[in-house]
């Protein structure tokens, strides 16, 4: 097999969300269809209560000898992750040497909602508050931060294209391992709650004041929430890990800035070209984690992508951001830890995960063949999963992992 088409294996993941820390947790919650983490709360927009994702805890202290302006909520998310394959990271480190681990991660808020307080103060008085620091908000500071807790010196890079980002960092990641800058990396996201990014959704009118409904016909937006997850990604199978990165696809379709072009054109693209990759028909995949959002426009647009990539033949799909909210910069390695999960030889006498709705289908919309009542991976085959991220400005991703063969 080439290096252009042989695949890329991925650790066990380091995960919190709303449904758990760690993936014990994470998977007990996930397959017991549990939104017991979304909770309702007016602390993010003015007179108005709205369901949000917060991350479960407790969450890691900073360690002594962290620089102050990297001591953000959106760093102590990626560090919750980080903790948990620590281990791993390290042996990579001793094994390959520093200068030969990257680190690619994928973020839309770093910490800005961490420097809102000093913005208001600047508005107040003029003047910025003592211990302010810029370098805690900057899109760089999640790669930045982790490299030095990790003491890697390889490339390391934050990407943030939206509710793709991180998406797009496991893509990167795959490429510095396919050109031989790396022999390991580090990639995966962290996106904390933000109020300005929740109210930014809210203007839009694109939040759900209840728990978000993906494709039904009452949906009525999106529901938020924070997360990080992390994977090690190497061109040889680590110790104990079956999941590979079979393929990706990605596509810029550019057609507005926050609505998705209506027929999926771009949705399509990243699919097909996913597929293409991975050397796969569509009958191959399993299960897919749908990117599901509870939008009105994204919905209509993902199950027209999803009825022409598989011809109407159907496949098991649910989205599973009811249970986690919609991550944003983090979602993309988010729903690809879930996929992990699904695929991981620890779960494989697991059914799918569920899809979470009211059942009010929209006949307006491509009937799609959502997953539950015990619906599992079909016996006798290799497993695979396709995991969709599609963002504001038409930029769309699809990741194809599969278990060990």
């Amino acid at each position: 097999m080439s290096a252009r088409t042989s695949a890329t294996w991925l650790s066990r993941p380091g995960v919190v969300c709303a449904l758990g820390n760690g993936v014990a947790q994470v998977a007990q919650r996930l397959y017991a269809a549990d939104t017991s983490g979304m909770q309702a709360s007016d602390a993010w927009i003015h007179g108005r209560t709205v369901v949000v994702g917060p991350c479960a805890g407790p969450l890691p202290g900073w360690p002594d000898d962290l620089a102050p302006h990297q001591r953000s909520h959106n760093n102590r998310l990626l560090l919750a992750a980080a903790v948990q394959i620590e281990p791993l990271l390290r042996r990579a480190v001793a094994r390959h040497g520093p200068h030969r681990v990257g680190i690619v991660l994928g973020t839309s808020t770093s910490g800005i909602n961490d420097s809102a307080p000093a913005f208001a103060a600047l508005r107040d008085t003029g003047r910025w508050p003592t211990g302010y620091d810029y370098r805690r908000q900057v899109l760089s500071a999640p790669a930045a931060f982790l490299a030095e807790w990790l003491g890697s010196t390889g490339p390391a890079q934050t990407i943030s294209t939206a509710c793709t980002s991180s998406a797009r960092a496991l893509m990167t990641a795959r490429a510095l391992l396919r050109m031989g800058f790396c022999d390991a990396v580090v990639c995966g996201g962290a996106d904390s709650l933000c109020r300005f990014t929740l109210r930014g959704f809210a203007s839009l009118g694109a939040i759900s004041d209840a728990l978000c409904n993906p494709f039904s016909a009452a949906r009525k937006g999106i529901s938020i929430g924070e997360a990080a997850a992390l994977f090690l990604m190497e061109r040889e199978a680590p110790d104990g890990c079956g999941v590979a990165l079979l393929g990706a696809g990605a596509s810029s379709d550019a057609w507005h800035m926050s609505s998705p072009e209506p027929g999926g054109r771009g949705a399509r693209q990243a699919m097909q070209a996913a597929l293409n990759e991975a050397g796969l028909q569509p009958a191959d995949i399993g299960w897919v984690n749908l990117h599901g959002t509870g939008t009105e426009l994204n919905d209509a647009m993902e199950s027209m992508a999803m009825q022409t990539v598989f011809a109407g033949r159907g496949v098991p799909c649910a989205s599973t951001k009811p249970m986690t909210g919609h991550a944003l910069g983090a979602a993309g390695a988010l729903e690809a830890a879930l996929a992990w999960i699904t695929l991981s030889s620890d779960y494989a006498d697991r059914p799918l995960p569920p899809h979470i709705w009211d059942g009010q289908r929209d006949p307006d919309l491509p009937a799609l063949d959502f997953s539950g009542a015990g619906q599992a991976y079909a016996p006798g085959r290799r497993r695979v999963a396709m995991s969709n991220s599609f963002a504001f400005g038409g930029n769309n991703a699809s990741l194809i992992l599969g278990a060990a063969p």
